[in-house]
């Protein structure tokens, strides 16, 4: 089975206001990511990379290619790195065997355990079995809160089969801060996937 995916894919990220990006995404679920994307920013191209590798998580984005605008790593970063791999294992559903399982019908929760990091993502689940949203309280500081573990929801609009493996293509990410705002900040299709 696969334990790992090549994710192509496109959408709008809000930096302030939406933008448009491309991005590819190495995802093995078991020990990590790296997202690499573009943007731009009027006209000047934004590029860089958010990863989780070796238990650690980093965020590194350039103007141009050449002025850095944001770099983070730390505790913080990695802690909520983890929780966003334990959240998009959903894109290799056959890595799922390897966390532990409870749940009801139609809302099943899987635990990992993320570079010795225990994250549960609840899974939303229609009559037919389709894939209708992620949740979890996933570490970090939205909004610029404090840091800490927000509700995170993922809103599956589509699902589309890639390679014989039927997966979430089109989802809309927000964190809810209990402020009453609007937190969505990621609206993404995956355009091609490959699993190996």
């Amino acid at each position: 089975m696969a334990a790992a995916a090549r994710l192509e894919m496109s959408g709008q990220i809000r930096l302030g206001s939406w933008r448009p990006f491309t991005a590819v995404q190495l995802l093995a679920p078991t020990s990590g990511f790296v997202w690499a994307a573009t943007t731009r920013i009027g006209p000047v191209s934004v590029s860089g990379y958010d990863r989780f590798t070796d238990g650690c998580g980093e965020m590194r984005w350039r103007i141009g290619g050449i002025i850095p605008v944001m770099s983070a790593d730390g505790p913080d970063v990695s802690d909520s790195a983890a929780g966003r791999l334990a959240g998009e294992s959903i894109f290799v559903p056959t890595s799922f065997p390897l966390a532990r399982w409870r749940g009801d019908e139609f809302v099943a929760a899987a635990t990992w355990t993320v570079a010795g990091r225990k994250e549960t993502v609840r899974l939303d689940v229609a009559e037919d079995g389709a894939l209708c949203g992620v949740r979890m309280l996933r570490w970090g500081n939205p909004d610029n809160h404090d840091f800490g573990r927000y509700p995170f929801i993922v809103a599956v609009e589509a699902e589309h089969r890639f390679g014989g493996m039927t997966i979430a293509s089109r989802i809309r990410a927000s964190w809810d801060t209990g402020t009453g705002t609007d937190g969505e900040f990621f609206r993404a299709e995956i355009t091609s996937a490959d699993f190996f």
